[in-house]
């Protein structure tokens, strides 16, 4: 068992592996599938690739992608492509994020698995061990196979289902060509998988076996697609009505159908029944500490399904400011609209009479370092009082981090006419756009890049019980005629974890579209730099409001007049700060209709005419 759990995970944390081929479905020093399936060990290995599959997102950039940041590495392969879907440059033949011939390469290599996984030839002195593990593999090879559809899904909405894997014969390549399942029967096949499978995995995993699939992934996955199938995008969307195969076979359902969200929400209350998980709160006297945490330790109470990651510096050194002695290269810069999102401390809106939100002045206080409160000053009022999740995931003006290691706070406003003074990147390298923030979460306060000591010891959370809570208040909320306690009740939770007050607060918050706004706004802040964002703004049908127009950050590159025109030192730190606070514009971005889908790759439908094509493309 040992050896197979060294296997499994040398394999998941050595990174995505290269699909090349079609049909490279062995590792290449064996010639084909017959080898790998009559050794018990090679199939085991076979089983750890696919893990390996699963997505990989602690360093995506899917954050940029949508309106939480920008990406201003400009000269960078990955902020190219993160500019193409800002801008709507992207197209069918030019998709980064979709993934369309690797998915079906992962899906044969499970359809193999399954099918050939019963007759794998066991040494007669492991029949007992592997008459339990075998039914366990063939159990998280359909749950992977399920996964990699629902990815396929949340892309393209109706997708061919293939159950076998067939081999190509070029002299008949109709023998191979497929039509598209409808939404409905792509959805009715991840939830029957999920349904079939749960029973036979386990509800928890011993800790050598952390990171395989349980019953709780198996029902978070089922909880996770009804949800996205209730919602507007799939739902009664008319947009999609007319999509049809060639035989006339409608793929999208053009009718609204109520029951979907009940069907969402009684799939999340099974994970929440499960009894498994609770949510991270190790800290219940530190608001910040007690969200933060999660993110750069091996979490294992709320964590309902981990991406196991290996001991790693390279998400903090991507995020970390740039100056020193930060030493970091401040990868992403979140966007003034997504800090507006954060509500001050007493729960309201920082829109909302009563609020006392206050954009202008300063104060003095104290801030959580990640490793201890620190005395701060001269505090834009901008962030003081806010939810603690702000604290605890952003970098801004003056805040600080590891203050008895780095001597000082962050600063992100102009600081001088070189590059080092400030530590956004303000001139020079790549980032000459106005910048202002950095993202926080998820790095760890053990490592210090200043020093080169410590390491980042976390997992990436594919799954975690705070979706789940807020899955089923969404699901709820929108079955109901207005919310009711079994709404309030899990969104409740999740703020209670981070000392927010309860909901209902506003007089809005007691209506159904009131609330709607709530849950949103609580998934953008909760879940924030998760990938969820970009999927969540699509399946809302809200992409095209949010992620259209101007975007904004703060004044960290003022013009000369302004500097001049505040009668101080124009190199000095005080003039940069004088002029900062004010949004600016860093990108216009384009959203239309077509892009909530995305398209099939044009090569396929080249290859396979029985493709037909997604509303727009």
């Amino acid at each position: 068992m040992k050896k197979t759990t060294i296997l499994l995970f040398a394999a998941m944390l050595a990174g995505s592996v290269s699909c090349q081929k079609y049909l490279d479905v062995v590792p290449a020093e064996y010639s084909s599938a017959d080898d790998v399936y009559n050794n018990i060990n090679l199939t085991e290995q076979a089983l750890a690739r696919m893990y390996n599959a699963l997505p990989d997102e602690m360093t995506a950039y899917y954050t940029a992608c949508t309106d939480e940041t920008y990406h201003h590495w400009f000269d960078n392969g990955e902020a190219i492509n993160a500019y193409k879907y800002n801008l709507g440059s992207w197209s069918t033949n030019d998709n980064p994020l979709g993934n369309w011939s690797g998915r079906y390469q992962d899906i044969r290599r499970a359809n193999i698995f399954i099918d050939r996984i019963d007759n794998v030839p066991i040494p007669l002195n492991r029949a007992s061990y592997y008459e339990i593990w075998k039914p366990r593999y063939k159990a998280e090879a359909r749950f992977l196979r399920a996964m990699f559809y629902f990815e396929l899904f949340k892309r393209y909405g109706a997708v061919p289902i293939l159950t076998s894997a067939k081999d190509v014969n070029p002299d008949n390549l109709e023998d191979t060509q497929v039509s598209r399942n409808s939404v409905d029967e792509v959805v009715g096949f991840i939830t029957s998988e999920c349904d079939a499978i749960a029973d036979a995995l386990p509800p928890t995993q011993e800790a050598a076996q952390t990171g395989r699939i349980t019953k709780g992934a198996a029902l978070s996955l089922k909880a996770r697609t009804l949800l996205y199938n209730a919602s507007p995008l799939f739902n009664g969307n008319p947009l999609y009505s007319n999509i049809r195969n060639k035989d006339g076979k409608a793929l999208f359902s053009a009718v609204y159908d109520r029951e979907k969200w009940k069907k969402a929400a009684d799939a999340a209350k099974a994970v929440i029944d499960l009894g498994t998980y609770s949510l991270y709160s190790p800290y219940p006297n530190n608001p910040v500490q007690n969200y933060a945490a999660q993110f750069y330790t091996r979490d294992y109470t709320e964590t309902i399904l981990p991406r196991i990651m290996g001991n790693s510096v390279t998400v903090d050194a991507n995020q970390l400011p740039n100056g020193a002695p930060f030493k970091g290269s401040g990868k992403y810069t979140p966007l003034q609209q997504f800090i507006d999102t954060y509500e001050m401390k007493n729960g309201y809106p920082i829109t909302a009479q009563g609020s006392g939100y206050n954009n202008t002045g300063t104060w003095s206080g104290q801030l959580w370092d990640g490793l201890k409160f620190q005395n701060v000053t001269n505090i834009s009022n901008m962030y003081k009082d806010r939810d603690p999740r702000f604290y605890a995931s952003i970098f801004f003006q003056y805040t600080v981090w590891r203050f008895d290691a780095m001597k000082r706070p962050v600063r992100l406003a102009w600081f001088g006419s070189g590059n080092g003074q400030t530590d956004g990147w303000a001139t020079g390298k790549s980032g000459t756009n106005p910048l202002g923030y950095n993202v926080r979460k998820f790095l760890s306060p053990d490592y210090d890049r200043n020093a080169n000591t410590g390491t980042g010891t976390r997992n990436f959370p594919l799954f975690r019980l705070a979706e789940v809570y807020l899955n089923y208040a969404e699901a709820m909320n929108e079955y109901l005629e207005a919310p009711d306690q079994s709404v309030y009740q899990y969104i409740n939770m999740v703020r209670a974890r981070v000392s927010m007050p309860a909901l209902p607060i506003l007089a809005d918050d007691q209506t159904k579209n009131g609330m709607r706004k709530r849950i949103q706004n609580e998934r953008r802040v909760e879940l924030a730099f998760e990938s969820h964002r970009f999927w969540d703004v699509r399946r809302w049908l809200i992409a095209k409001t949010v992620d259209k127009g101007e975007v904004h950050t703060l004044n960290a590159r003022p013009s000369a007049a302004e500097l001049a025109a505040t009668g101080l030192n124009v190199t000095s730190e005080a003039a940069g700060v004088a002029v900062f606070y004010k949004p600016v514009v860093i990108q216009t971005r384009n959203f239309e209709d077509k892009h909530y889908l995305m398209p099939i790759p044009q090569t396929e439908i080249d290859k396979d005419p029985n493709l037909v094509q997604n509303y727009g493309w």
